[in-house]
């Protein structure tokens, strides 16, 4: 009687068995598109053209800006003033780098047009705690600059490109008193770091430490120790109060950082270059 109790038992479960096999799948397959179908599916995705500049190190960003900037003509000291113009044109890319107006605004990932202001003066609060700029330098405001936002790429390679915006006393208020204005900033328009400045102050350079403010500055960029860049070359400033330094850029390249004054209009700058 076990044995055939036993037989029956294995009999049905090999029927089972066989029928699972059979329609099992059709049936899972139905339950699960019962889950799909007629229902809205979300998944998040990278934006189109997220992610489309790479990862560039402090260095690498200060070179392509660098080499960015002197390959335009905009004059950056108030002694040319008369002939400071911005082009509003986009102009075609030709040539290595190209800095030119971004005329697509902000992405997702950068500084907008509304936060400029305000990253801009806590950065300028950090440049003053740090002793890089004066504390009598005032805080720029939206009604007296105007803040455009730029694109500095190294053509061959646009994917390696930096975004800056660039904050300069407006026109409207050239003609009033500078003293303590910063004339022209250039501000990374990912983490907001200062880049270069042009301030009027009331020091003098006597009472500069440009070796003690690169060295800040070289700190708050996250950038390498910079080397004195010694030069014969009385041309390379129309001031004689200027000094030098060299950070390493890409490769066998480097940048050249000048931290000088302009006596008379009391104008302390920090430019980058080639």
């Amino acid at each position: 009687m076990k044995k055939q109790m036993l037989n029956f038992f294995l009999i049905l479960l090999t029927v089972v068995v066989v029928a699972f096999s059979i329609w099992g799948p059709e049936a899972l397959s139905g339950y699960k598109d019962k889950g799909v179908l007629n229902r809205i599916q979300t998944k998040e995705e990278e934006a189109e053209g997220a992610g489309y500049r790479y990862r560039l190190s402090s260095n690498e960003k200060l070179y392509i800006l660098s080499r960015c900037l002197n390959n335009q003509v905009i004059p950056e000291s108030e002694q040319s003033a008369l002939t400071r113009e911005t082009d509003e044109e986009y102009q075609e890319l030709t040539g290595t780098y190209a800095f030119v107006v971004n005329h697509k605004g902000p992405s997702g990932q950068e500084i907008t047009d509304e936060e400029i202001y305000a990253t801009a003066n806590e950065e300028i609060r950090t440049l003053k705690e740090l002793g890089i700029l004066p504390e009598t330098i005032k805080e720029v405001q939206s009604s007296s600059y105007e803040a455009v936002l730029y694109s500095a790429i190294d053509v061959p390679e646009p994917r390696n490109n930096v975004s800056v915006w660039k904050v300069s006393l407006s026109g409207s208020v050239q003609n009033s008193n500078k003293k303590n204005r910063l004339i022209d900033v250039y501000i990374d328009a990912d983490d907001g770091k200062i880049y270069e400045f042009y301030a009027r102050t009331e020091l003098k350079w006597e009472e500069i430490n440009p070796d003690e403010m690169i060295a800040k500055w070289s700190s708050y960029m996250g950038l390498g120790n910079p080397e004195e860049y010694e030069t014969d070359n009385p041309l390379l400033e129309t001031t004689p109060y200027y000094k030098k330094y060299v950070f390493a850029g890409t490769g066998d390249e480097r940048t050249i950082v000048t931290i000088g004054f302009y006596e008379g209009i009391n104008e302390l700058f920090l430019k980058i270059s080639k």
